[in-house]
């Protein structure tokens, strides 16, 4: 056991993603980075991840919820280890082998149904290859994959715990 309460991760664990969208949204409207279609399913699954956070936080007195939204963490970080591992391994394809380039994201939604812009954004394209910035030697979508490792296993701590408390 942690020395302070499972609501204060459910707390640090909203602000995280809170974080790591504030970053996505400066690399997009300051740096005009675009995201692709990969990015932007990493997004949702971040967000999926702070709203869990949240509502962790907010009904951290009920034994249920705590259950609940650790589980939704978890599986919001499982479809975004999902997500992350397949863009890190576009990234990582040879300069012949990488997807072409496909329309933009506002194109495919006026003129596809969604499931099929669901099935173009899960399945990427050549711009999820471009790896625009990185830190210590990992692109962006390698630090949000750690990330989404780190958050599956505190979903799955918070899980385990809540059930004890």
């Amino acid at each position: 056991m942690l020395p302070f309460s499972n609501r204060i991760i459910y707390l640090a664990v909203f602000l995280a993603c809170t974080g790591l969208l504030a970053a996505a949204y400066y690399f997009e409207y300051a740096l005009y980075m675009d995201p692709c279609p990969l990015c932007i399913m990493q997004r949702i699954a971040v967000f999926i991840v702070g709203i869990a956070g949240l509502l962790g936080f907010l009904l951290g007195h009920n034994q249920v919820a705590r259950i609940a939204t650790a589980v939704i963490m978890s599986l919001g970080a499982l479809l975004g280890i999902g997500v992350a591992a397949r863009h890190v391994w576009i990234q990582s394809l040879p300069a012949d082998q990488v997807p072409t380039c496909g329309p933009s994201l506002e194109y495919m939604v006026d003129t596809l149904p969604w499931a099929e812009v669901l099935t173009v954004m899960l399945r990427g394209n050549g711009n999820c290859a471009d790896a625009h910035w990185s830190l210590f030697g990992l692109s962006m979508p390698q630090w949000v994959l750690v990330w989404f490792v780190g958050f599956t296993v505190v979903g799955i701590y918070l899980a385990v715990t809540s059930k004890k408390r």
